[in-house]
């Protein structure tokens, strides 16, 4: 349904009903996501039998979005991207913070994370990159029990009137289709 469809609907339900308040338009375009609805209701944290990163090695590489997969640590992408080829590293072990990661780990998710921006940089020709952990619920955690990392691929021309605008942004590219981009150009040498 179409947000003409939508508010079509809503003013004849509201002129039959007279609650004329119902039927004022404004002039917000809405995004409809239900999809980030278990968020809302969960308050924004899975529990943790519910973890979606201990639950993705348990899934097939398509299904799960995984693009590579080492020792210790796996790459993924971001299911909600904030540009084309937004990836996550994550370690396989449930943990909520970088200082409770074991050498081997932080070492693998560093080596992953250079792998992958090789891999960004010639698939999709960005220019730069931001990469970040955030530590915590209150620090903007999306799951804040199981450690990851975003690699999130920057050119120069996309920033736009979306974002600030309309709180909206435009991702170009299916994710299954970057999916298979990136793991057919991940190096079959990588750090294992």
């Amino acid at each position: 349904m179409t947000d003409q469809d939508a508010r079509a609907a809503i003013d004849g339900v509201a002129a039959e009903s007279g609650a004329g308040f119902a039927a004022v338009p404004d002039a917000f375009q809405r995004l409809w996501t239900p999809h980030r609805l278990v968020y809302i209701e969960n308050g924004q944290q899975p529990a943790d039998d519910a973890c979606p990163f201990c639950r993705a090695p348990e899934l097939d590489d398509e299904q799960a979005l995984i693009v590579a997969r080492g020792e210790h640590a796996y790459v993924l992408l971001n299911l909600y991207p904030y540009n084309s080829g937004h990836l996550l590293v994550c370690p396989y072990r449930h943990i909520a913070q970088y200082d409770e990661a074991s050498a081997e780990e932080v070492a693998e998710i560093g080596a992953l994370t250079q792998t992958a921006m090789r891999v960004l940089s010639a698939t999709s020709g960005c220019q730069g990159f931001n990469i970040g952990m955030n530590q915590g619920r209150i620090a903007g955690a999306g799951i804040a029990a199981h450690l990851h990392q975003h690699i999130v691929p920057r050119w120069a021309l996309d920033s736009n009137f979306f974002p600030i605008i309309a709180g909206t942004k435009a991702v170009p590219r299916l994710l299954g289709e970057v999916r298979d981009e990136i793991a057919r150009v991940w190096p079959s040498d990588s750090p294992q």
